[in-house]
């Protein structure tokens, strides 16, 4: 870990009330004398009157914050500034700062990544608190704070403890087996032991990656003709208008998205180009986005135009497509009594009939994804237990006498699987990646 001291703004964007910069580093209480402010006692806050040290200059009234380290949230000595939230006032302290010898600004995530490095949290508590402060509905909110209060750290290290368990009868097995005090048949608990906690895993892993989903948003892909309505229902679903509506085919040429909160629960409208044959090169581009974003989505809407024909998808075995019959307001009375029970929902965009219906129906289907918060939220997480779960299985195919060694070993590489969950091993691989989506200051 770099020897720097570093500092950001932990708050919001400027102009605002207040501003907080935090320093943290083994310098940290010098960034606080070089503006002539004496250290308050830890943990108390202090007005502290910032003077640039060169003009001798009033910067701010403000207050200040003493953490000293390892109690702080980094691990290491840390100043807190509380500043009215002026552009020129942050400016100005920022450039105090910078001209301080081993001071420099932080990089996108670097204080909680500090404290992960210092013991503080392991790697699934910050990929909680990642997900916090980027949280934008109330089920999200839920599940990352689930993640951050140590849900799934909990669960992976009680696992990881049994396995250490389960590996230590195996190791006296083979290295005590002439104690008079060591049981003959230790391979068989351990067995046991590993196969309820592969149970436990599978479980796990058979969510239909429910927190992934939760996470980035329930993904609904409107799909069909040119023509079909597409953009206009996209438009009558966000209550604004995104798209460019207009009755000249090949009007959308790439996807458009749009985030909504529906009871709580993220999706993420797709509005695609409308699929058919055209040589034009840039609308062929935009039905091949179509196409890609259509099968990756979590529910495809197929619309219909009832004054026009219907387009064919394959789709995925474990992903559900509605057809959605559009331009209803064209049909006549006749053509709408004929409809049958297992006709497609009807909507009109332009009179907002069936509009509240399809809402309703999207709230019940993403609500699916709510209910209790997921244990396993991220692909890296997912991976990783996936890889211990196969180890798992390997170990109880290798539990007979004679190969205990090679049993001792799944096991041990299944542990050292689940460590990659909490960071416990192979931090570094990951901590560039999870921390370059932070915030700076965070």
């Amino acid at each position: 870990m770099s020897g720097d001291t570093i500092f950001a703004l932990s708050s919001g964007r400027l102009p605002a009330a207040i501003a907080v910069v935090r320093i943290s580093g083994i310098n940290a209480r010098l960034g606080l004398e070089t503006f002539g402010v004496k250290l308050p006692e830890p943990r108390r806050a202090a007005r502290a009157q910032l003077i640039d040290p060169d003009s001798r200059e009033t910067i701010d009234d403000a207050l200040a914050l003493w953490f000293q380290g390892p109690k702080s949230e980094t691990g290491e000595d840390m100043v807190e500034l509380h500043l009215h939230g002026g552009r020129a006032i942050l400016a100005r302290v920022f450039s105090v700062l910078g001209r301080i010898p081993g001071f420099r600004p932080a990089e996108a995530g670097e204080f909680t990544k500090r404290a992960v490095l210092n013991g503080k949290m392991d790697i699934s508590h910050a990929e909680g608190l990642g997900d916090l402060v980027f949280a934008e509905t109330e089920t999200q909110r839920r599940q990352a704070m689930h993640q951050y209060q140590g849900a799934l750290s909990k669960k992976v290290e009680g696992w990881r403890s049994k396995l250490i368990e389960a590996m230590a009868l195996i190791e006296a097995n083979l290295d005590f087996a002439d104690e008079a005090d060591v049981p003959e048949n230790l391979l068989a608990p351990a067995a046991r032991a590993a196969s309820e906690m592969l149970a436990e895993i599978e479980v796990v892993l058979g969510d239909a990656r429910r927190g992934e989903r939760l996470r980035e948003g329930f993904s609904v892909a409107i799909a069909g003709a040119p023509n079909a309505g597409k953009s206009t229902l996209l438009n009558a679903l966000a209550q604004r208008d995104v798209a460019i509506v207009s009755d000249i085919p090949g009007t959308t040429r790439d996807v458009i998205e749009v985030a909504l909160d529906l009871n709580g629960v993220p999706v993420v409208l797709i509005d695609t180009a409308g699929i058919r044959e055209t040589n034009d090169p840039v609308e062929q581009e935009g039905v091949r986005r179509a196409l890609a974003r259509a099968e990756a989505a979590d529910l495809v809407l197929m619309l219909e135009a009832a004054d026009g024909g219907a387009v064919s998808l394959s789709i995925r075995d474990d992903q559900t497509a509605w057809r959605i019959l559009t331009k209803v307001d064209l049909l006549d009375s006749d053509s709408k009594q004929s409809r049958g029970q297992n006709d497609p929902l009807s909507i009109s965009a332009k009179t907002g009939a069936g509009i509240d219906e399809l809402l309703k129906r999207l709230s019940k289907e993403a609500e699916r994804f709510a209910g209790e918060p997921a244990l396993v939220t991220r692909e890296r997480q997912r991976v990783a237990l996936r890889e211990a779960a196969e180890r798992i299985s390997s170990a109880l195919t290798l539990s007979k006498p004679g190969l205990e060694e090679l049993f001792a070993e799944e096991l041990r590489l299944a542990a050292r699987a689940l460590g990659r969950v909490t960071g416990r091993v192979d931090v570094e691989e990951v901590l560039d990646k999870i921390f370059s989506s932070f915030c700076i200051g965070k």
